[in-house]
């Protein structure tokens, strides 16, 4: 008898939850413009910063720190540096409720390494010594890939940063929350503003959140994104 396929599976209806998920992404785009007298309520973001906290990363390394601009004046620390080529970004940092920096580590290092297996001790994930030590082990051999191998920690680590930063954009869009991903800044004047190199870190991207204003031209735009045909092969 051969074995089953695909299709002589049986197939499972999607949930109320999945099926608004899939709205939401459909429907979510990148705001332009903010209402600054509208705040996400404190259960929103403590939400948010639950899904960031709780993003996926290689080998469970958590190479990040998250750095939230909840305040008038922290924003403005922020605006104030999107100069130049960068300062279409400035009124979106400002006029949003709240904006994320998302950093990566500068380095995986033996200290972040030990902290990591000991939360993971404390939250009962190792039945044994044994399975504590193998985890170790592998989690050591992947920084050990990147590191002398590939040589492409730092750039690793930032791949991490982003699996974040995806899962707060799915995150806002289920919670009916607007947001805009940004890479218009420059890292280094970011990193200065808040000495973010002196505790080992480098800003890698900014999400604001927010609701968008009236005067924002792309919530009125139809969403647009390539066939599905073109860009995913079912095997």
């Amino acid at each position: 008898m051969s074995a089953p396929t695909a299709t002589d599976a049986k197939q499972v209806p999607l949930s109320a939850a999945s099926r608004t998920l899939v709205d939401a992404v459909r429907t979510r785009y990148a705001t332009k413009a903010y209402d600054a007298n509208r705040r996400l309520a404190p259960e929103q973001l403590d939400a948010l910063l639950t899904l960031l906290r709780s993003s996926p990363s290689s080998v469970n390394s958590q190479p990040w720190h998250f750095l939230v601009a909840a305040s008038d004046e922290a924003r403005d620390r922020i605006a104030a540096r999107l100069e130049g080529n960068f300062a279409y970004n400035a009124s979106k940092v400002r006029d949003a409720s709240h904006v994320v920096v998302l950093c990566a580590r500068q380095r995986m290092d033996d200290q972040h390494l030990a902290d990591v297996l000991a939360q993971e001790q404390k939250d009962g994930r190792f039945a044994s010594d044994e399975a504590r030590e193998n985890q170790r082990k592998s989690r050591q051999s992947y920084v050990n890939l990147h590191r002398y191998e590939q040589k492409d920690e730092q750039h690793w680590m930032e791949k991490q940063v982003y699996l974040a930063a995806g899962t707060l954009l799915l995150g806002a869009a289920a919670l009916g929350v607007d947001a805009t991903p940004i890479e218009g800044f420059d890292f280094r004047t970011i990193d200065e503003e808040f000495g973010l190199r002196a505790q080992g870190y480098s800003s890698v991207v900014m999400v604001a959140l927010g609701y968008h204003s009236d005067t924002d031209f792309n919530a009125q735009l139809p969403k647009s994104r390539l066939p599905q045909e073109q860009v995913i092969t079912v095997l």
